[in-house]
């Protein structure tokens, strides 16, 4: 038997509700039972129900980009008494009174173990390194909405409630201040901003928030199971002290022999797996006996699990069965306890708005003030403020165990669970309205490889899918001549393409902090490609690298790589070609969708981009300076495109281990008589063209007079097929060959050449050069001049900000959960 306390109106009805314990399987439809009067299939109706309802609102909020947790929520209201459950023969058929414990049992099992992975993803050492900025923030977010929800329980407190008012405030108080950790992160992924500044202070003071707002649910629950005796409210305080400290020098350690005891490439051994998924439930056991709530004891526990190898494991065993499935049970079971038609009157309807509106703002305020003491931009003080109002877990969390406790009646559980919801589903909208993330870079000028300065930082992304793409890439970085003049910063980033998570993720990874084992054949790549530029590093002279992890889908991947090229300032990103060169020398796709990502890269970059073709560059051997390693080959045919080829070149030909020779392609006498009025040739109609050509030309040719690695040519032809023939006859001693692609130029000399083209993002030249039935086999790099900054540096005043410090701490991995902001260690 089981009481079931219902409140309707001022009056408590006593519902007493019995069980069958044997009822649990049924005997089937053909001994004429029915399934929903028995425990099992009734809670498989019911789970299905509640997963569908689910992700068909993850579906139709998608276009909305509203985080998970609001189609989870909404999900169980309509679910409940406020839209289908209206229908008793409903409510009594699929959500029964009798079937309210085993729901419960298993929304809690679940929170349960998701509070345990979510403690497993935090790391308390974060708080040490996030600054005074991001704990006042925290704090200033966390103070003004806390002086709100007091305010407003004056108003929604009534005297017939059993508990006082200061617990109630509390639990109001909590309700209203809380910041959603996981569900921040989500919104942040989600609005491209988790790798800006902004995005990194929110998360460091969404983290403190939740740990306070965790230390205040769990006086809460004290005061209010404790309503009379206050040495019982200390004993519990003093016994959950003395169970934090027990996990922290005992339990910890113990975990940490575990790791230590595994040998190094070899998982963690299910034994040791199993006793620690025991003893999750364990800590849920012992603080829900002690007097505080299970879910404290599962956070705990999670929180000492060290970072490592054995938190990943976890999350992956754990991580969809218990976020995909039990915990929308719980999210579930507090909309069905919330019904909308509780709320009576005008006025109560009227507070509910105020309480939305005020609460808001209240977060706003406090989180502008506290950001206004250390001079951050007002606008990016509203924007923090919007997103530190994120509601999730925690406040449902509050919110229902208020309820259990009688703190709350149905009317202010209704109106805080709508408050929750409607809180987080503004975020997306406003911030994205309000703050423009392409609007906080200055411009900067040194976009391409011509307008880098020669004694200033030259600043590459080089970008990278499989483990082969790395040696060519390398080379070329070493070719690129980084001196104490001109140093050399180069961001590295692994692109991933992102299969079965909920949200897309850039990892800033630690390239000191190596030697756990790969746990999936991504990171065992993404581990040798961090160790191959580690290694290029420390051996290089003037050169930094910062390898990333971009985890994104193919179709977002470009607006990652062109994001993050701006963020850094770069002047040149390089990106792998599609195909790869067979063994028998010929040219094979492995992804077309890298392609798409290539094309896309072209269209959107904010600075110029090059196309490596990658046949092997002296295969992995070192340039050594006293010996002429690479011959490298320009081919030059005029515009904006060949000039930045012819700048990259120069810049390589300052290598005393590089030989260049630039081969200039020009028209013959009997050129133009090929053209027609509707093309735009070089010679005729492009003579502002012709004279940057000529002023470039003549600029190389000047400064490099005496160096007697560089050879000059120029080759005289008259159409597409004398340029062919001209460069078949090449000699073959190249190994680089270094072209523009040609945007935008028709001429003359390679009319007819894009007719046949393969893949015209390589441009005329290009595509012939990369083709499998080219002779020679040579790397090609197929540059594009970043053109779309037409003023001087002068004119825009604004010289390039020194790099950023790299924050070591933004790793982030989101399935709707909490995100580990401390390095993914490589």
């Amino acid at each position: 038997m089981n009481n079931q306390l219902m409140t309707t109106g001022n009056k408590t009805v006593e519902t007493i509700v019995c069980y069958a314990p044997t009822m649990i399987t049924t005997n089937g439809i053909w001994q004429g039972d029915n399934p929903l009067d028995y425990s099992l299939p009734l809670f498989i109706l019911q789970l299905t129900l509640v997963v569908v309802t689910t992700r068909l609102l993850v579906y139709i909020l998608k276009p909305l980009r509203q985080p998970r947790v609001i189609s989870e929520i909404l999900g169980g209201v309509i679910l409940g008494p406020s839209v289908l459950g209206r229908s008793k023969a409903f409510a009594n058929t699929i959500f029964p009174l009798r079937s309210v414990m085993v729901l419960e049992t298993m929304a809690n099992m679940g929170l349960l173990y998701f509070l345990f992975l979510v403690g497993v993803e935090m790391d308390i050492s974060v708080i040490k390194r996030t600054g005074k900025k991001a704990i006042a923030i925290a704090i200033g977010g966390m103070i003004f909405p806390f002086f709100i929800g007091l305010a407003f329980s004056f108003a929604l407190h009534k005297d017939s409630q059993s508990l006082n008012q200061g617990t109630f405030v509390l639990f109001l108080g909590v309700a209203l201040s809380v910041t959603a950790f996981p569900v921040l992160a989500r919104v942040l992924a989600e609005i491209k901003l988790i790798n800006t500044e902004i995005g990194r202070i929110a998360m460091s003071a969404a983290l403190i928030n939740d740990i306070c707002a965790w230390i205040l649910l769990a006086l809460a629950i004290t005061l209010a199971e404790n309503k009379s005796t206050s040495l019982a409210t200390l004993w519990v305080i003093l016994s959950s002290l003395t169970f934090v400290l027990i996990c922290i020098y005992v339990i910890r350690p113990v975990i940490s022999w575990m790791i230590s005891s595994t040998p190094e490439g070899e998982t963690i051994s299910e034994f040791y797996i199993c006793l620690i998924l025991t003893g999750v439930m364990i800590s849920g056991f012992i603080t829900d006996a002690i007097g505080t709530h299970s879910v404290f004891g599962a956070f705990v526990f999670g929180l000492i699990i060290p970072n490592g190898p054995l938190g990943v494991t976890l999350i992956e065993k754990l991580e969809d069965f218990v976020s995909g499935l039990l915990l929308p049970i719980f999210f579930a079971m507090s909309g069905l306890k919330t019904d909308i038609g509780a709320i009576n009157g005008v006025a109560t309807w009227l507070i509910l708005i105020l309480v939305i509106i005020i609460g808001f703002a209240g977060k706003v305020v406090g989180t502008v003030l506290a950001s206004m003491l250390y001079q951050m931009p007002l606008l990016e003080g509203i924007t923090l403020g919007f997103l530190m109002n994120s509601k999730g877990l925690v406040e449902m969390i509050v919110l229902n165990v208020g309820r259990e406790q009688k703190v709350l009646d149905d009317e202010s559980f209704a109106m805080m669970v709508i408050v929750a919801v409607i809180m987080t589903a503004i975020i997306i909208p406003s911030v994205t309205a309000i703050y423009r993330p392409e609007k906080r870079f200055l411009p900067y000028t040194r976009r391409t490889i011509q307008r880098s300065k020669r004694d200033a930082e030259f600043r590459a992304l080089a970008c990278v899918h499989t483990p082969r793409n790395v040696p060519t890439i390398i080379n070329i970085l070493e070719a690129s001549h980084p001196n104490k003049r001109s140093p050399m910063c180069v961001y590295v980033v692994h692109l991933v393409e992102l299969t079965g998570r909920a949200s897309a993720m850039l990892i800033v990874h630690n390239t000191r902090k190596s030697g756990h084992p790969a746990l999936n054949r991504t990171q065992a790549q993404s581990d040798h490609i961090i160790n191959a530029f580690d290694n290029y590093e420390q051996n290089a002279v003037c050169v930094s690298v910062q390898p990333l992890t971009a985890i994104s889908p193919y179709s977002t991947m470009h607006v990652d790589i062109c994001n993050l090229a701006e963020d850094k300032r770069v002047a040149l990103i390089i990106l792998p070609f599609h195909k790869q060169q067979t063994v028998d020398g010929g040219m094979e796709a492995t992804n077309p969708a890298i392609r798409m990502v290539n094309q896309n890269v072209l269209a959107n970059a904010p600075c110029s981009v090059g196309i490596l073709v990658d046949r092997g560059l002296s295969g992995s051997t070192r340039l050594a300076s006293n010996q002429a390693a690479h011959h490298v080959a320009v081919l030059y045919f005029g515009g904006p495109d060949d000039r930045e080829a012819l700048s990259y070149a120069w810049r390589m030909s300052e290598h005393p281990a590089i030989n260049l020779t630039v081969m200039r392609f020009v028209p013959g006498e009997d050129a133009k008589a090929l053209d027609n009025p509707g093309m735009l040739s070089v010679e005729t109609e492009n003579l502002k063209e012709k004279q940057l050509d000529e002023e470039h030309v003549n600029e190389f040719r000047t400064q490099t007079a005496h160096n007697g690695s560089i050879f000059y040519n120029e080759i005289v032809v008259s159409n597409g097929e004398e340029t062919v023939a001209a460069i078949r006859s090449m000699d073959n001693h190249h190994d680089l060959f270094i072209v523009g692609r040609g945007q935008g130029m028709i001429s003359p000399l390679t009319a007819g050449l894009t007719d046949w083209s393969e893949c015209p993002e390589l441009g005329a030249i290009g595509d012939l050069l990369a083709s499998s039935d080219f002779a020679a086999t040579v790397s090609v790099l197929v540059l594009q001049q970043y053109v779309g900054l037409e003023l001087d540096e002068e004119e825009l005043g604004t010289p390039d900000s020194p790099a950023q410090p790299e924050e070591p701490y933004i790793s982030v991995q989101m399935a709707n959960r909490s995100t580990r902001l401390p390095v993914f260690s490589a």
